[in-house]
């Protein structure tokens, strides 16, 4: 089953924590703070493989996690950081983060990859808290949180060439007698659901041509699977628009070449502006010199595009076709090619949050409850023991603004300030004062 689209969430790995440690050796009674530094945290990373050809891996596992840092040790030993997932992806996926809709990053070729969650920063030991007036220092820096998200995985088909039209118009056969692909064919619409590839070799090129199924009125609009479908022309570079000429289903060819055009102009006008071939299909039932193939012709030559009479099953015209996409591809290939027009996520502005040392007061009818990011971070750094520990916490609530704030709410002594699942007693003194 070919599957181009997935939800997964992904975790970066938390940063170890850092450790509190004193030297315990003999002879020396009182040593010195030793506590190393906690690992940072392992990333995760969205790498292209062109050995993939589908997203059907992630419909049966949604949930993917990097590793945790390792805690700090004593005799001031690191922790080790935590590995780096690499999920892999195939070429031509965009991943998208689903909060702000915006593209993260579109991997086009083999090998890219990009870091989509950083993994927190190891927590410092206390020996980086020793100092001239604080020579063992009881408390250590907790490690960074991890980073977490729901990403949208959107594979869209990387092919040179794409083939176009209503259903049942012969798409299928094309491709399979100008390549070794094998997709399904039938003489009933929609028999192409999934896009196939195949490698056209010609003289002394090739290109990668894709099947797209069958579109229908209102496609653009997303009748049907038309997103789905039409997504997949947009990284094309040619269009061979295929045509049953002989309207041997009771349509109008000159409609049919319309209404395509017209579905690809709603969906994006650069679809339309691509470089187009027209292959007038079943050319074998009405012959070259028929009224009806003239007129469609003419009818097609007067809006600009190139006509070539084919019949697919017998092999009529197509390496005419063939070459004249190939001949329209190194055309593309000569010019700058434009790059798509997405609004991309920031990544700075993710790695700097500015509300991170925001901190936030609000009252649930018994306590006052407070939150922020680097608050937490402080909070689960403290050493509720070690009065320097309480003091740095303390001050931290006070600079921040937040004492302020339950004052204006109406705190009173004896009142609960909440952080987490930890409760303690508001009171209104100098305690932690200088």
């Amino acid at each position: 089953m070919f599957v181009d689209r997935a939800k997964i969430f992904i975790r970066s790995g938390k940063g170890g924590n850092g450790a509190v440690s004193f030297r315990r050796e003999p002879f020396v009674p009182e040593g010195g703070p030793d506590g190393g530094d906690g690992g940072k945290g392992g990333d995760v990373i969205f790498e292209a493989d062109e050995n993939m050809r589908t997203l059907m891996d992630f419909r049966y596992k949604r949930k993917y996690e990097a590793e945790n840092g390792q805690d700090g040790m004593k005799k001031k030993r690191y922790g080790k950081n935590g590995e780096d997932l690499i999920i892999k992806v195939p070429v031509g996926t965009v991943v998208i983060d689903e909060e702000s809709g915006l593209v993260m990053k579109d991997l086009k070729k083999h090998g890219e990859s990009f870091v989509a969650a950083k993994g927190g920063k190891g927590g410092k030991g206390n020996t980086k808290y020793a100092t001239s007036t604080r020579q063992a220092p009881n408390f250590a820096e907790a490690g960074g949180f991890a980073k977490e998200r729901n990403v949208i995985l959107e594979m869209k088909l990387i092919a040179d060439v794409g083939l176009v039209g209503f259903p049942n118009v012969g798409k299928s056969t094309l491709l399979s007698v100008s390549t070794s692909a094998k997709p399904k064919i039938a003489n009933y619409h929609f028999t192409t659901i999934d896009p196939n590839l195949g490698v056209v070799k010609i003289y002394d090129t090739s290109f990668v041509m894709a099947d797209i199924a069958g579109i229908i009125e209102g496609a653009s609009e997303g009748a049907g699977l038309g997103h789905r479908f039409l997504k997949h022309i947009e990284r094309t570079k040619v269009l061979i628009h295929v045509v049953d000429v002989s309207g041997s289903e009771g349509r109008d060819p000159k409609e049919d070449f319309d209404k395509i055009n017209k579905e690809l102009e709603q969906y994006s006008e650069k679809l339309l502006k691509k470089p187009q071939i027209v292959a007038a299909n079943k050319i074998d039932l009405i012959g070259e010199d028929s009224e009806e193939y003239q007129d469609f012709k003419a009818y097609v030559e007067e809006q600009g595009y190139e006509v070539f009479p084919m019949s697919a099953p017998i092999n009529q015209g197509v390496q005419e076709v063939l070459a004249a996409a190939a001949d329209k591809l190194q055309q593309v290939l000569a010019e700058p090619q434009e790059e798509d027009d997405y609004e991309l996520f920031d990544f700075e502005k993710d790695e700097n949050d500015p509300d991170y040392r925001t901190v936030t007061v609000s009252y649930d009818g018994n306590s006052f409850v407070l939150h922020g990011k680097q608050l937490l971070k402080i909070f689960n750094s403290t050493n509720f023991t070690d009065f320097g520990s309480l003091r740095y916490l303390y001050k931290y609530i006070e600079k921040s603004g937040a004492i302020d704030q339950m004052k204006e709410m109406g705190i009173e002594d004896g009142d609960i300030i909440k952080i987490e699942d930890f409760e303690f007693e508001y009171y209104d003194e100098d305690y932690f004062e200088d």
